[in-house]
């Protein structure tokens, strides 16, 4: 059902055709990453944590990022807790390992986070867990319905350092 709404969803901008069903899982980042075919930073990760008056609230992620307590609560001015498996569904409609920032069940704010900017194309899941889609940020913002850009995460800019370093030493 996930799958379908998603696919009812990005149909108003014509990429309904652009998602893919794997036959294996693609319920978290390594999975997803290998049923792709690209390292797990480009796995853009849907986190849901409980908002002010219980509303949860919705951040986008690099897969290789993590929630940063500090910034996260600097920035929404409360503590970062991640919502339990089912009140995941309850709020979004999308089961853990298919969660993503479209089609949701509820009116739920969205937050795509900085740490995903470093690349051209993410690849967020579309409501199941053996599915995605790859998208610009400009797209993920504009079909997620996302408030703004947060800079919640931490852990990436290392890996991303790490990443040049490699570089440099094959050139």
């Amino acid at each position: 059902m996930s799958f379908e709404s998603v696919k009812a969803h990005l149909k108003q901008w014509n990429r309904e055709q652009d998602m893919m069903e794997f036959e294996t899982s693609s319920a978290t980042v390594e999975l997803a990453a290998e049923a792709i075919g690209v390292i797990p930073a480009r796995i853009a990760k849907t986190l849901s944590f409980r908002g002010e008056d219980d509303q949860a609230i919705l951040v986008v992620a690099a897969g290789d990022a993590k929630i940063d307590n500090k910034k996260f609560r600097q920035t929404f001015g409360f503590k970062a807790r991640m919502l339990t498996p089912d009140e995941v569904l309850d709020q979004t409609g999308h089961a853990i390992g298919g969660v993503c920032p479209f089609s949701l069940k509820n009116e739920l704010d969205v937050y795509l986070d900085v740490s995903m900017k470093r690349f051209e194309t993410l690849f967020p899941a579309c409501g199941s867990s053996n599915s995605a889609i790859e998208l610009t940020n400009d797209e993920l913002f504009q079909y997620s319905f996302a408030k703004d850009w947060v800079d919640v995460c931490k852990g990436w800019e290392e890996e991303e350092l790490k990443e040049k370093v490699t570089l440099n030493h094959e050139a």
